[in-house]
Order: C-alpha cells, then structure tokens, then sequence
C-alpha cells in the first residue's frame, strides 16, 4: 500500500516532466546546438557523431535483442529442473571476440581520420586571431591588422580563420557551438583550432562560451561571433585600427587680431594633436544592434542594491578626465590613441561603445547596466578584480563600505564617454 501511494503522488511529477520535454521539443530555435554547423571543422565532427550515433544504435539493438533472446529462451522452466551446464564454447567466444574487434575498427578509422583533419596545421592564407582566457572575459588580438579588442570578434565569411589559444591564469576552454569544437586555452602552452564558416550563410551573431570550470565566475565567461561578408569585414578591421575616439576634432580656433599698435605676439609653438579617426574609420562597418538576434543579447537583470540615478546625462569630455584621472580607469584599460590610457589588467575598451555586450556577455551594453557596473562591478560579477568605485558602496570581496569613490554624476560622465567610443 505504501508502494501504491508514492507511485500515485510521484505520478503527477512524472507527467509535468514529459510535458516540459514535449514542449521543449517543439522549440524551433537552438542558438546553441552542435548539430546545425556552419563551417568545416563544425561538419567533420557532426558527421563522426552520425557515423558513431549510427553503429552505437546498431550494437544496441543487437545486444539487447540477444540479450532478450537468451533470457527468453534459457529461462529456468521449472523449479525441479536443473539446466544444462556450458563450461566452454571455443566458436562462440571467438565470434564474440572478433565482432567487437570489427565494430572497434568501423569507430577507430573515422575517427582517427577526423582527429587528423581537426589538428592538421591551417591554410597559410588564415586570418590569425590571438585568444587569451582571463578569469573571466576574453582577450582578442589580430596580429595581422595590429589591434585588440575583447569579449567579441568579427570574422569574415568563407575564410579560414586560426585561433591561437593561451591562458593569462588557468585553464579555460573555447567554444561557439555552431561554428567549431571545443579546445582548450591552457596557462604556457599554445593550442590551435580552425575552420571556415559557410560563405552562403546571412550575417549573424553567434553565442560562445568557456567550457571549462574555472572559478567563481565560470558561468558568466561568454563571448560573441559576428560573421559578416568579406567587405564588412574589411570595413570593421578599419574602424578597429582607429584611436578611441568621442567626437570629430574640433577645428582650430582663429587667432584674434592685433589691438592697433600693439606688437604682434608671437605665433605659439603648435601642440601635438591626438591621433584622430578619418571619415571613413568614422563611417566603418558595425553590426546594427536591430540585427543581433535576441539569443546573443543578455537579459541578466542588474542587482536591485545598486541605485543609480538613470535620468542623469553625462558628458563624454568630462568622463575622458575621469577615464585617465589618477587611481581611475587608465590603470588598467587601455583606449588606443590615449597616452594616458595604456593599462593591461582589463579589457582593451578602445571601441567598447559598439560591442553588443558587457561584463563578457553577462549584461547587456545600455546605460543603466554600464552605470551600475562602473558603480560595483564585483556586486554584479562574483570575483572580479575591478574595484568598486561608486562612493559609499559596498564592496562584497573586501567586506567594507567605499568611504570616497566616483558620484553618480561622474559615473554619468564615464558611461557617456565609454558610449561613445565607436
């Protein structure tokens, strides 16, 4: 009767997870999945999968269907009856020695076939992009074309593209599911992976993520894939090779006449402009944030505990003073084109305004995520090294209360000038 009654009240339970299932199957998106690959390397391990799924199902259905066979057919009849006894049978155990010897072989030969092609050396003609695990965002360099960025890349369709992978701390792993496999970024060794993504396919974002635990923040270390066309892509690299930059220069004032009679003063010595973006780094390709799809966008809502005043504006000049004021942003962030601005603990912000995400793709790119993060980030991200700069904030690494940092209005001023850099 017991039995009977915890049946009848695990039932229900049973019939809402087949439910759940149901409906999950009837999704028709899966931004994540492995089995809808878009380049080469995606492809050869989907087909080794099918082959492995293919003669796994194979050497299911007949051991099991022996298996019911002789249970069946050996079964004890009768309680009086002994059943013969089978000390050894020379042909059977070959046959079942060498039918596992010819399954291993049928799984060994496309396997070691496909290990060869993922590990073979790339193209030569590889755009090469340089990956650096960091508890816990990425690092991307393009030795190529001489500049950083983070926590996103663009790559162009139909071209093979090598990444090198090294760690800056511990082991992580990289993966975008429905581009390449998975391969490990460890701390003094190099790793390779490449592929090719499909050149017939529409520009797109796509998820990536670090698949190997690696600390507190293991679960919020993801990054994004753009993939656009060939001349997207050579627009974005130009913009990319761009300083960090707010607004056009302003042009040079005119020199104010001379009062009458007066000696002329002397021309002043010309000060060193700043690198500047031309017109076409300022018009270069960007994904319009209407055509990344709603998977790579994060809905992490942001911690109730941080106030912050949203209806504040900011002002980018004086939010660039704050970046490269003493003890602030510059320490550890670099802007390209910035002298004050060359830190290397951080991700590389020079054009942090266009990316879609922030946090290594745990919040959304806005203001009222970017202000809070500027405000406490280690409230927002367990582990994080960046301090926590709002004044009178709670630091939860630390256990103490900020006695002096930035006010809302200068977190403002930062987020406007942060937001500008495209």
């Amino acid at each position: 009767m017991i039995g009977s009654h915890r049946l009848r009240r695990l039932a229900p339970l049973g019939v809402a997870a087949v439910l759940a299932l149901a409906l999950a199957a009837c999704a028709q998106s899966y931004p994540n999945t492995t089995f809808t690959p878009h380049s080469d390397l995606g492809r050869s391990i989907d087909f080794l999968w099918n082959r492995l799924m293919f003669f796994g199902t194979i050497v299911f259905v007949l051991v099991e269907g022996a298996l019911i066979y002789v249970v069946i057919r050996y079964r004890r009849r009768s309680e009086d009856v002994t059943p013969p006894q089978t000390h050894g049978h020379v042909l059977l155990e070959i046959t079942w020695t060498l039918i596992p010897a010819a399954i291993l072989a049928f799984i060994a030969v496309p396997t070691v076939r496909t290990i060869f092609q993922t590990q073979a050396p790339a193209p030569a003609n590889s755009l090469v992009i340089e990956v650096y695990g960091h508890q816990w965002w990425w690092e991307f360099h393009y030795p190529q074309y001489n500049f950083t960025t983070a926590n996103e890349i663009y790559i162009p369709k139909g071209r093979t593209v090598d990444l090198v992978l090294r760690s800056k701390d511990v082991i992580h792993s990289f993966w975008v599911p429905q581009l390449a496999g998975k391969r490990d970024a460890i701390p003094n060794h190099t790793n390779h992976i490449w592929f090719t993504p499909d050149s017939n396919m529409a520009t797109t974002v796509w998820n990536g993520f670090c698949t190997e635990y690696c600390g507190d923040s293991h679960g919020e270390m993801h990054f994004r894939v753009v993939t656009v066309n060939p001349d997207q892509f050579a627009s974005w690299v130009t913009r990319q090779q761009a300083p960090g930059f707010f607004s056009p220069p302003p042009a040079p004032a005119a020199p104010a006449a001379p009062a009458a009679g007066a000696t002329p003063a002397a021309p002043a010595a010309p000060t060193p402009a700043a690198p500047t973006a031309t017109p076409a780094q300022l018009a270069a390709y960007i994904l319009p944030r209407a055509q990344v799809p709603d998977y790579a966008i994060p809905h992490t809502p942001f911690p109730d505990a941080i106030k912050f005043d949203d209806k504040l504006q900011g002002d980018p000049a004086a939010g660039e003073k704050l970046f490269v004021g003493a003890g602030t942003c510059n320490a550890c962030h670099t802007v390209a084109g910035n002298p004050l601005a060359v830190g290397m603990i951080g991700p590389n912000l020079t054009h942090v305004g266009s990316r879609i995400a922030i946090a290594a793709g745990m919040y959304v790119n806005d203001k009222p995520h970017l202000s809070r993060w500027i405000k406490n980030a280690r409230l927002m991200k367990s582990g994080v090294l960046m301090p926590t700069l709002g004044k009178g904030q709670y630091d939860p690494q630390t256990k103490a209360t900020t006695p002096s940092g930035l006010s809302d209005q200068q977190v403002a001023d930062l987020v406007a000038y942060l937001q500008a850099l495209k």
